[in-house]
């Protein structure tokens, strides 16, 4: 039977460096090539050598997809395309390709130049990896090569996120990457049609999460704010530079034009910018609401948002601060926490999910010293709050899709172990579907029933109406009985009256024969005379016709009579009927009273004549 093999490189009941392998239909696929946050060493890229010890990758994967922009889903790309070595085709959405290069630039900066590593890629492998990128549009299918097509559906979560449907034949995948299954300010909600992959691979960071209203989780972070400023306190927002960043944005703009607050509110330079270029750009990939308004007013042009010069956190007073990047493991917002740490006016509000080993796992889990570079130590005074923003699924989302979609099994990746084995047991108990939740490194292999598509000739589903049989249910297994035809790579069902036309064949007859032998002292006319007076005594209501050619003929039956060589008082009766009314009796098509008109026949040749052999 056929397999698909599924082995995660990253993102194995782990969340960072995604990066999952995908043997389907003989061909190979790598989803996602990220980076891990919380490590420095080799651990942060995906480990390729499970792919091939030595040489590159383009011999072994037909293609790569990036699911969307951020870094622990494409942090890994310009390593892998160009110091491990890859020349084929990386499939991403246009925005994620205009976004891409642009972080991983400044992962690049921060890595490199700040903190002096070596073994890094350049900004030119950048390029050179970003040259090898095929852009996807949504909801268009893209044929990889003769076998292998892929197609995009929009995932929510950040602009120009895509979930991936994979197809080799009649076998499927669908990747989710990260994904939202709920609308927010600047965004729409993941969809999918009704596609029944063979395996759904999904994200599932809030596996045992159920979020409260979206409104009242604004309504509390609005709070907070708005509190710390009162007693003059400054607040830290530690965001990725697209996404979060502008649903907070636009909630406190909002909020400070509503409440006429002064405080300044700052974002890190240049990528207010460059978020607002790109959301004009592909105004396309937003909610309904900002596409509506956006000709009247761009809703990520801000009044009360300025851009942050370094030199502004050490300012007095109340101040708000969104700074990059999202999880305080580097960066600007890093070195923001550093100085304002020591002050518990002051406050940071972590709005999304922080991986292990970076600064923000660490203080939402409560740890209030912390050791830093050059082993010194950091005392955290200031207020530290969780508010998810995160624009991942949540269990109900995860749940919600997987009725969307309605796959044959489930493959947890993106996240906790034992967060992701309590969501398992809900899946495979309320969908009846085997989950798989392999860890890094290890593979689940599901076996496929492969069906194959077949066109039915308008002819025969007209001639099996006919003939009084309910209407096909698209939902039910139907038996059609016809002849199988395969012409340029597709199969049809047609009558066998249209095959032989269609491929210019002669019609042959296959008769069946059942041989009779019996004694009679008569000659062969006579004996057949006397079998057919007596047939048509006992058969009333059948036709029998006694033919000029010496032979007798119940309904489509034919019967004839011969003399043995040796002993001419020997018959042998020859009962002849054609393979059509032995098909069509069996499938109740011409007359379900074929057969008993045979067992007649020989029951009344038994009563009329003393029978020596039957075959």
């Amino acid at each position: 039977m056929p397999e698909i093999k599924v082995t995660p490189l990253g993102a194995g009941q782990d969340v960072g460096r995604s990066c999952i392998l995908v043997s389907i239909g003989g061909k190979n696929i790598m989803l996602d090539c990220g980076m891990h946050m919380g490590y420095n060493d080799d651990r942060r890229f995906p480990d390729f050598s499970y792919i091939t010890q030595n040489g590159r990758l383009t011999e072994f994967l037909d293609c790569v997809i990036i699911s969307h922009f951020h870094l622990d889903h494409c942090g890994a790309l310009p390593f892998m395309s160009e110091m491990v070595g890859y020349d084929g085709p990386i499939y991403m959405t246009h925005p994620t390709k205009a976004i891409c290069p642009i972080l991983l630039e400044d992962f690049r900066k921060i890595t490199v130049d700040k903190k002096g590593e070596t073994n890094f890629f350049t900004s030119q492998m950048i390029k050179d990896c970003m040259k090898k990128v095929v852009p996807l549009n949504l909801h268009q299918t893209v044929q990889v090569d003769d076998e292998l097509e892929i197609k995009a559906y929009y995932a929510g979560h950040v602009l120009g996120a895509a979930m991936v449907q994979i197809k080799v034949g009649s076998e499927s995948v669908v990747y989710t990457g990260d994904y939202n299954m709920t609308p927010d300010r600047h965004l729409g909600a993941a969809w999918i049609d009704k596609c029944r992959p063979d395996i759904l691979i999904s994200e599932s960071t809030y596996a045992t999460t159920i979020r409260d209203s979206k409104r009242c989780r604004e309504r509390d972070f609005l709070k907070k704010v708005h509190e710390s400023i009162e007693r003059g306190g400054k607040v830290l927002i530690p965001v990725f530079a697209l996404g979060r960043a502008q649903e907070l944005c636009i909630l406190l703009e909002t909020f400070w034009e509503r409440m006429n607050l002064k405080a300044p509110i700052y974002f890190s330079t240049g990528l207010t910018e460059k978020a607002n270029h790109y959301y004009k750009l592909f105004i396309t990939w937003t909610n309904q609401k900002i596409r509506k308004t956006f000709v009247q007013r761009n809703m990520f042009e801000f009044k009360h948002i300025k851009a942050f010069d370094r030199s502004y956190a050490d300012n007095p007073g109340p101040m708000v601060v969104f700074a990059t990047p999202g999880m305080l493991h580097a960066g600007q917002s890093l070195q923001i926490f550093k100085k304002w740490a020591g002050n518990e006016k002051n406050m940071v509000i972590m709005p999304g999910y922080c991986v292990q080993g970076t600064i923000g796992h660490k203080i939402l889990n409560g740890q209030r010293k912390l050791e830093m570079e050059g082993r010194s130590t950091l005392d955290v005074k200031l207020q530290v709050e969780y508010m998810s923003f995160s624009a991942h699924a949540d269990a109900k989302g995860i749940m919600q899709l997987i009725r969307m979609a309605e796959p044959r099994n489930m493959l947890l990746v993106h996240g906790e172990a034992v967060k992701m084995e309590f969501l398992k047991g809900k899946i495979e108990q309320e969908f009846s579907i085997d989950c798989h939740m392999p860890a890094n490194g290890e593979t689940a292999t599901v076996t496929t029933n492969p069906s194959v598509p077949v066109d039915i000739s308008l002819n025969l589903l007209k001639r099996e109406m006919a003939l009084g049989g309910p209407l096909p249910d698209p939902k039910k297994p139907r038996t059609m009985h016809g002849t199988l035809i395969m012409k340029e790579n597709s199969l049809k069902l047609v009558s066998s009256e249209q095959a032989l036309k269609e491929l210019g064949l002669n019609e042959h007859q296959l008769r069946f024969t059942c041989r009779v032998q019996l004694q009679d002292p008569h000659s062969d006319p006579d004996t057949l005379n006397r079998i057919y007076t007596h047939l048509k005594s006992v058969l009333k209501g059948y036709t029998i016709q006694h033919l000029p050619d010496g032979t007798v003929m119940v309904e489509s039956i034919v019967i004839k009579v011969s003399s043995s060589a040796e002993d001419t008082s020997t018959k042998v009766l020859l009962l002849s009927w054609s393979y059509q009314v032995k098909h069509f009796y069996f499938y109740n098509v011409i007359s379900s009273n074929t057969r008993a008109v045979k067992r007649l026949i020989l029951i009344a040749i038994n009563r009329q004549i003393s029978i020596v052999n039957h075959d």
